[in-house]
């Protein structure tokens, strides 16, 4: 008689659901740790404390590395791809607060032209996230397009984030295109079992994910959008922008990674 395998039976597939959100925590534990700080020391911080906050959270982010690698939370692959998103999204921070996008209302002093260095870390939990995820959920991306062409859309969708300052907005017609090139790609990853889905499908997910914290970093007060009060809904267009962000970002993790894309499905 052949038995059913365990991982197919119904307490296993429930089991493997039950234990999904710990897995997801576990790979965006850098973006976990470093939101909820700010969201508790935008709550408890004086301002005539020693240490300003922006600073306190500098110093954290680095802590929480440190600690990381020490640990071995985080692999040394991992800690090169937060290096590479901290360095793209801090000189897209200097320009978009330069531009009068959003600001940052506290002071502080470990930061420059008026953006607080913990800012590159935010971008850099993005990167450790889908970093982390390869290695946690064993994922595998196929079939992928060619390198040039991720490459050039994602160098396009990150020089639209300036250049839409000075031209015309290019970014639905950038999203149009990464369903063009993406939209046969596959994310195939373990959950309780082998899933599949598509990259633009998880882009989205992770999009409105970040959209979430998004909203958490306003209400805290932390960073505020050009004509936005503290207590509204951060707009649905950044939801778009984090969308066309992701697809920048896996780009750049594939510079470290590319044992996880293939080009055959």
């Amino acid at each position: 008689m052949n038995r059913a395998q365990p991982s197919r039976t119904a307490p296993g597939i429930l089991s493997g659901w039950l234990s999904l959100p710990a897995r997801l925590v576990r790979a965006g534990l850098f973006g976990a740790l470093l939101l909820l700080a700010i969201v508790l020391t935008a709550a408890v911080w004086q301002p005539h404390w020693p240490l300003a906050r922006y600073d306190f959270l500098v110093l954290y982010a680095l802590a929480v590395q440190v600690g990381m690698l020490a640990l071995r939370l985080e692999t040394p692959r991992e800690a090169l791809v937060i290096v590479l998103f901290h360095l793209t999204g801090t000189a897209m921070e200097w320009f978009k607060v330069s531009a009068g996008s959003w600001s940052y209302p506290e002071a502080g002093t470990l930061g420059a032209f008026g953006v607080p260095l913990f800012t590159g870390f935010m971008y850099a939990s993005v990167g450790s996230f889908i970093a982390r995820a390869l290695r946690l959920f064993d994922m595998r991306i196929a079939p992928y397009p060619p390198h040039w062409a991720a490459f050039a859309l994602g160098g396009a969708i990150y020089v639209n984030f300036w250049a839409h300052h000075f031209v015309p907005d290019a970014r639905w017609a950038l999203m149009a295109l990464t369903l063009v090139l993406f939209w046969r790609a596959r994310v195939r990853m373990t959950l309780h079992r082998r899933v599949v889905v598509r990259l633009p499908v998880a882009a989205l997910a992770a999009a409105l994910l970040l959209w979430g914290a998004e909203n958490a970093g306003t209400l805290s007060g932390t960073w505020a959008y050009a004509g936005q009060d503290r207590w509204d809904l951060v707009a649905v267009s950044k939801f778009g922008s984090w969308y066309l962000l992701l697809y920048v970002a896996w780009v750049t993790v594939t510079i470290v990674y590319r044992d996880r894309i293939h080009r055959e499905g």
